[in-house]
């Protein structure tokens, strides 16, 4: 029962961050390393506004945060035409000295004893066992995240992000401003990065500047797990695959912690080796495709 509750509540959890990476990477097709710098970000400024006493804000100014990380990076992508990857490296560097400065220079900074969204809840449930409030709470807001994304990227707006990604050329031909859906893109992708953030921090009650650090693979891995079993259709199933997604991959990480399958320093590896695989695949089946085609022209000749 612990790794089914730590399984849906980190998926839970981290399947935020998975749609902002889902939107980055298959909606508007950029690979946007701003990722590691803005989960921090929402960690530090969701961390210090709840050691002051303001946990429902901190996480109102995490979003706040993570939408301005993204608008930098698409700035950068869009006025100053620096390349895609480069530009969220620039801004995943710049942040790590701002996540500093938000914590008072402290690498780390622990929420004990400290009131967070999750103590509030639990206050307000007394009857029932705290992992399950939990578990409601992070549901809630995932729901929430996942239904108001679905909705927008239905919107006119949403269908000109959706459209930049799919062909930029084309939509800047019927006089759309493409910089425009770029930039709005990695800030909402974002936005929903340092959510994940900044509830990370209160329900972990701890904060760390280098809490990012590998986010980007563990959030491919989880976009590519769901897709695996959904398929690549709708904008909405996307997100929803995106948060089985992360589900699917922390269950598979609770379960080789459990017995040992996989000693702890080897889980980013297979993070990476999961990517590896499931990026391969098309091509694999794409070669396969060829190869039989190619076999059926010599039989017929």
């Amino acid at each position: 029962m612990t790794i089914l509750y730590s399984s849906l509540q980190l998926g839970l959890l981290y399947g935020i961050m998975v749609l902002g990476i889902y939107i980055s990477f298959r909606i508007l097709d950029i690979p946007d390393l701003t990722t590691e710098g803005s989960f921090a970000f929402g960690v530090a400024v969701s961390a210090v506004m709840a050691k002051a006493g303001h946990p429902y804000l901190g996480l109102l100014l995490s979003v706040v945060a993570g939408i301005a990380a993204g608008c930098f990076t698409g700035l950068l992508q869009t006025k100053l035409k620096i390349h895609p990857i480069l530009a969220g490296i620039i801004t995943m560097s710049g942040l790590y000295s701002i996540n500093l400065g938000v914590m008072h220079n402290s690498p780390n900074l622990t929420l004990l004893n400290t009131r967070t969204i999750f103590t509030d809840f639990r206050d307000l449930m007394p009857g029932v066992d705290k992992e399950i409030v939990r578990i409601i709470i992070i549901a809630v807001i995932a729901i929430a995240v996942v239904v108001l994304l679905s909705l927008f990227f239905k919107s006119h707006f949403g269908l000109c992000i959706r459209a930049t990604g799919d062909n930029q050329d084309m939509l800047s031909a019927s006089s759309v401003n493409v910089n425009i859906t770029k930039i709005a893109a990695l800030g909402l992708g974002n936005a929903c990065i340092a959510l994940s953030g900044g509830l990370t921090a209160q329900y972990q009650s701890f904060a760390d500047v280098n809490s990012s650090v590998g986010m980007l693979v563990v959030g491919l891995a989880s976009v590519i797990i769901g897709e695996a079993i959904f398929g690549r259709r709708s904008v909405t199933i996307g997100f929803i695959s995106a948060i089985v997604g992360s589900i699917i991959y922390r269950a598979i990480i609770a379960v080789t912690t459990r017995y040992n399958i996989f000693p702890s320093y080897m889980f980013k590896l297979v993070a990476a080796v999961i990517v590896i695989a499931a990026l391969a695949i098309p091509v694999i089946k794409e070669s396969v495709r060829k190869a039989r085609i190619k076999r059926g022209g010599h039989k017929d000749a």
